[in-house]
């Protein structure tokens, strides 16, 4: 599957992590910075990950902050995405079969490195459930 991922200096750690896990899952992972534990500003970083993945470039996108609550917000201001935030296995697995979230947002503070791997391998191999769900999500973007 390609990829997008992106932190901000929070979660900078976990998105190292996380990459070379992926990668050896056999993902295609595609960084969107940053690039150190440097103070930045996520949306720098999510916004540009939002776009790839609303244009098709990526299949899906994984954003590290914190909390995970900024880039979430950030993510969800793109029409084209649904991003979600989750902290642990079964709201990353409803993300995708209830909501078709093709954004994961992980809250770096608050989480293990194995938590984060075990989130988003739930996140990766569920599926969108379409049926009564289809109606909901296609309410979403205005």
């Amino acid at each position: 599957m390609k990829l997008a991922i992106a932190s901000d200096h929070a979660g900078y750690e976990l998105k190292e992590k996380m990459k070379l896990h992926l990668t050896q899952m056999g993902h295609e992972v595609e960084d969107f910075g940053t690039n150190s534990t440097e103070s930045t500003d996520y949306p720098d970083y999510a916004h540009p990950l939002s776009a790839s993945v609303e244009s098709g470039k990526n299949q899906l996108g994984i954003l590290i902050c914190g909390s995970g609550n900024g880039v979430c917000m950030t993510a969800n201001h793109h029409a084209g995405i649904r991003a979600a935030l989750a902290w642990n296995k079964e709201i990353a697995e409803l993300a995708r079969q209830h909501n078709n979230a093709n954004v994961l947002c992980l809250p770096a503070r608050y989480i293990s490195t194995e938590e984060a791997f075990a989130i988003t391998e739930a996140y990766l191999n569920a599926h969108f459930e379409g049926g009564r769900h289809e109606r909901r999500v296609e309410k979403i973007a205005l």
